[in-house]
């Protein structure tokens, strides 16, 4: 089994704020088995798709969906008022299917303190053309 492997410098600069107080406890301790699954479990399905989709179809099918997945998340919508919804890789991947408590709860536009962005603001800081929050809830 791993251990938990963290992302900072526990001996080193440590920073509290972000990554809570320094336990060496924590660090000690083994993953429980089902905490390895579940990390473990997406990964472990889409190898074992792409396996036997190579086995039914030949290895040129799975190159094929792996291309298709490359230029299906390439392609976004400008943000603005009306936010990418990555369709064509939903329904690649199958996800169309699923219905998760994300697709009813906590849409960030439903709440008070939306403010839309600024799509010029946000296009140059994604063409690189400026620095600086795209959102203007940092102000």
């Amino acid at each position: 089994m791993d251990g938990i492997q963290l992302p900072h410098d526990v001996l080193g600069s440590h920073d509290s704020l972000r990554h809570g107080l320094p336990a060496f406890k924590n660090d000690m301790l083994p993953v429980h088995p089902v905490e390895i699954i579940q990390r473990t479990s997406k990964s472990m399905q889409a190898q074992t798709k792409r396996t036997l989709l190579e086995r039914a179809y030949g290895s040129a099918f799975p190159m094929k969906m792996d291309i298709e997945r490359q230029i299906l998340t390439r392609f976004q919508r400008p943000t603005g008022l009306i936010p990418s919804s990555m369709l064509g890789l939903e329904s690649l991947t199958g996800e169309l299917d699923e219905f998760g408590f994300e697709d009813f709860l906590n849409d960030p536009k439903e709440s008070d303190t939306f403010v839309p962005q600024d799509m010029h603001e946000s296009m140059e800081v994604r063409l690189g053309l400026s620095k600086g929050p795209v959102s203007r809830m940092f102000f």
